[in-house]
């Protein structure tokens, strides 16, 4: 059964580039895409996804402004993908105490075009294990 994703970050190369990660995974289909936290809320409340991935920095409403608000709805799954998601950071820290399951830090910054490259088995494994689907790579 196919899992569906919403992606959510301001710039629309990175959301293209997660796109394409996600859906190398057959299990895993994105059923959405938004700019910033504002639109994902809207985006959350219609398409129901099953996770999101959601960046942090982003005009208008932050992700950790958005993740503070779907909290208040239940339990979303979310995975964090954002620049400013080193392990230890203060935002990365915030992220996880507001419910995120995962903290994906991108490796060249908030234009990583090697994220495919560098971090794309990682997003897809950290996507299947927040959706409780089998470790096994496709």
């Amino acid at each position: 059964m196919t899992k569906n994703i919403l992606v959510v970050d301001d710039s629309f190369i990175m959301r293209t580039i997660i796109k394409d990660i996600v859906e190398s995974d057959p299990d895993l289909k994105v059923v959405g895409m938004a700019e910033n936290g504002k639109i994902g809320l809207q985006k959350a409340r219609e398409l129901k996804p099953d996770l999101i991935l959601l960046d942090i920095e982003m005009p208008e409403m932050t992700g950790i402004e958005m993740l503070q608000r779907l909290m208040l709805v239940g339990k979303i799954k979310v995975i964090i993908i954002s620049s400013v998601g080193q392990v230890g950071s203060p935002q990365a820290l915030q992220a996880r105490k507001l419910g995120a399951l995962d903290v994906i830090p991108k490796p060249s910054g908030a234009m990583s075009l090697d994220l495919q490259e560098k971090k794309g088995h990682e997003i897809v494994q950290a996507a299947r294990r927040a959706l409780s689907l089998d470790a096994a790579a496709s």
